[in-house]
């Protein structure tokens, strides 16, 4: 399997999940639904708002990591608005359109637009001056899929810890066209 093949659909089909659990928070919550964004599983954690813009920062980085280009502007400012988001963390609305610009950018890859020769080294930086070296496979199993599943799934939970009625079909919703005929449960 390619990185093209393993990384594109997993980070559509989970981007949609969120999408989808954002929006049975807003019809449970109706007006109130956007107060959800400031939510938190701990003082010490980053609010919804920002687990959902970093879920999309992970998801695009590892475009431009993988393809040797620089981040375009508009990334940093997403990694900007997630750092601030318990400052501004905006509207659902919002949040959906940032998760739909990244599928978005996600479908326009071509099949193979992530596919980097083996071995292909990666130096990631992160704060306090630590970087990372990894080749392309081990980027993208060890720390891009990993940071991405870690936001995803703190915003699943701080969603299903302030009552979204969310549950494991919702977090597979992906895996459905898969069932064997007759074999779903129902209800």
């Amino acid at each position: 399997m390619s990185l093209n093949q393993l990384l594109v659909p997993t980070f559509v089909q989970m981007l949609n999940c969120l999408s989808a659990w954002l929006e049975k928070a807003q019809v449970a919550g109706g007006d109130d639904a956007d107060v959800l964004l400031s939510a938190r599983l701990a003082p010490d954690m980053y609010p919804l708002s920002t687990q959902i813009r970093f879920a999309c920062v992970q998801a695009q980085e590892a475009i431009y990591r993988l393809k040797g280009e620089d981040f375009p502007a508009a990334l940093g400012e997403l990694l900007d608005e997630g750092r601030n988001g318990a400052e501004h963390p905006g509207s659902i609305a919002d949040a959906k359109g940032r998760i739909a610009q990244t599928v978005a950018l996600l479908e326009a890859l071509g099949p193979d637009a992530l596919d980097v020769a083996a071995g292909t080294m990666i130096a990631h930086a992160l704060p306090n001056e630590m970087i990372l070296d990894l080749t392309a496979e081990q980027y993208a199993r060890d720390w891009s899929l990993s940071q991405f599943y870690f936001h995803l799934m703190t915003a699943y939970a701080i969603l299903r810890g302030n009552g979204v009625e969310l549950g494991k079909a919702d977090y597979v919703a992906h895996l459905f066209p898969y069932f064997r005929p007759g074999t779903m449960p129902t209800g």
